[in-house]
């Protein structure tokens, strides 16, 4: 991989955003090899994010080009601004959306202001430099000032609108910026990895990194180890994978304890993770049963659940019912899935009361699902819906997070302890390839539509029921392991007492 440096490439909103996440990312952006971009529903998510806020927004449909701002449109899209940096750069934008404001422009007594939606609780300095950018290019645009931008977000829990100035500070953020920007286009080969790789999991060009971490030995590839973390050891000289597994636990804990006693008592199981991982072998951490729940059980709930995180939604409840034959083995090939929707029109206590006669029906049934999110979700429903305290109770025991139980009863040699990491590595397979939880979601959102009388395609909820399903059922795969693996070791003991 390499690029001829060129430092009359324009300098793009898009680059500008992708530079401001990840300075790598930007320069994949421009030279790196397109067909090794990996698709993700990120991006599909934020538009179609987008195209709901600015509905809101908007009284009517907005016009579109230089056409709809002479004619001065309320909202005008389908712009393309260019213009000069603050040191000469070429520039361009394409506004997602310009609102019209009060004021004196070359089009009348009217004069524009850019517009973009944003996800998340707060604004970032992603959406604060994208505004000032536009900004810019639209004061020598409609020749009038542009002083502040908007940020709009929450259609769906009721549109939330924030003034982001536009001048002063912001525009000198923005040329430096730039030139950083300019400064990273211009190098021969990619800037270097990130150190905290949490969020590479929305880019598209996670692939193409996930071979460079690997191959260089990354330390943000031990399971463990974030941003913060992989500078105390870089300070300490461990700087990859196999320097980790290589030092002496106690050692490098007294000298963790200099940036905190915390990080000293986490030495022994960073080194740990660091040699299984380099090793690719598993290291049991408790001989006692992982999943002592199941030794009697006459079945077990597989649960899951779908959610829409904007909207602060979960609208789809997964189970699959599995139990045991006649011989006490678990029955897979019987096992059946059964889809709960929770929709906004039916309302949560019809959902509830739906979900409380399933689990009453299996009352002596764990359910087991993979993370704190369904255990959390189910307990506050079950509150907000006025459950007694021993419901809640003897619900709190069934649930079982087999995500937990891995953690706690072993050491795997994979840099994330996440569902699809471990069930992938016990060779189990999703039906879907490629979908995550951010396909299942924009699936949701397009059979959904606007309401009752607005559904999208049937083919989208089958879709997101038979990820759901697939999810359940690796849940299942990582438990049948532990299962296995507490088996594995009873037999081992008998022998040994033979012996």
């Amino acid at each position: 991989m390499g690029a001829t440096p060129c430092s009359a490439n324009v300098l793009t909103d898009r680059l500008l955003r992708s530079w401001v996440r990840c300075r790598r990312r930007a320069w994949l952006d421009r030279y790196g090899d397109g067909e090794q971009r990996l698709w993700t529903a990120h991006r599909t998510l934020q538009l179609d994010d987008q195209q709901r806020n600015f509905v809101a927004l908007l009284p009517r449909k907005p016009g579109r080009g230089l056409d709809a701002c002479s004619q001065g449109a309320a909202g005008v899209v389908g712009l393309r601004l260019k213009g000069l940096g603050p040191a000469g750069q070429s520039l361009e934008a394409h506004p997602p959306l310009l609102q019209r404001v009060e004021g004196r422009s070359r089009w009348g007594a009217f004069a524009y202001r850019p517009v973009l939606a944003r996800q998340g609780r707060r604004l970032t300095r992603e959406h604060r430099l994208t505004l000032a950018l536009v900004g810019r290019l639209l004061e020598t645009l409609q020749e009038a000032p542009v002083v502040e931008g908007l940020a709009v977000a929450g259609a769906g829990r009721g549109l939330h609108i924030e003034r982001v100035p536009l001048t002063g500070g912001l525009q000198r953020q923005l040329a430096d910026a730039l030139a950083k920007l300019a400064g990273d286009l211009a190098l021969s080969e990619p800037p270097p990895l990130v150190a905290d790789r949490r969020k590479c999991k929305l880019c598209s060009w996670r692939g193409v990194c996930d071979a460079v971490a690997a191959a260089e030995g990354h330390l943000s590839e031990v399971s463990g180890i974030g941003h913060r973390r992989r500078q105390m050891l870089q300070e300490l000289g461990v700087l990859g994978l196999r320097d980790l597994a290589a030092v002496d636990p106690g050692d490098l804990g007294s000298r963790l304890q200099r940036f905190g006693e915390q990080h000293g008592e986490v030495a022994h199981q960073l080194v740990a993770q660091a040699r299984v991982q380099r090793d690719g072998s598993c290291e049991r951490l408790d001989p006692s049963p992982a999943l002592p729940e199941l030794v009697n059980a006459p079945g077990v709930l597989l649960y899951d659940i779908e959610s829409d995180p904007d909207a602060r939604d979960d609208f789809l409840h997964g189970f699959v019912w599995l139990g045991r034959r006649p011989d006490g083995s678990w029955d897979l090939q019987g096992a059946k899935y059964h889809p709960f929707l929770v929709l906004y029109e039916h309302g949560e206590a019809s959902g509830w009361q739906r979900l409380q006669r399933m689990l009453k029906s299996y009352p002596d049934w764990p359910v087991m699902h993979y993370g704190e999110t369904e255990s959390l979700n189910l307990l506050r429903m079950a509150q907000r819906q006025g459950a007694e305290e021993t419901e809640l109770t003897a619900l709190r025991l069934r649930l079982i997070d087999v995500h937990d139980r891995v953690r706690r009863y072993w050491r795997l040699p994979l840099n994330s302890y996440g569902l699809k990491s471990v069930a992938s590595w016990l060779h189990f397979r999703w039906h879907q390839v490629g979908v995550d939880g951010a396909q299942a979601l924009l699936w949701w959102r397009q059979w959904r539509g606007s309401g009752p009388r607005d559904r999208g395609c049937s083919h989208s909820l089958r879709w997101i029921f038979e990820y759901n399903h697939d999810d359940c059922l690796a849940t299942w795969a990582v438990a049948a392991w532990l299962l296995k693996q507490d088996q594995m070791l009873k037999q081992d003991e008998s022998l040994k007492q033979d012996g």
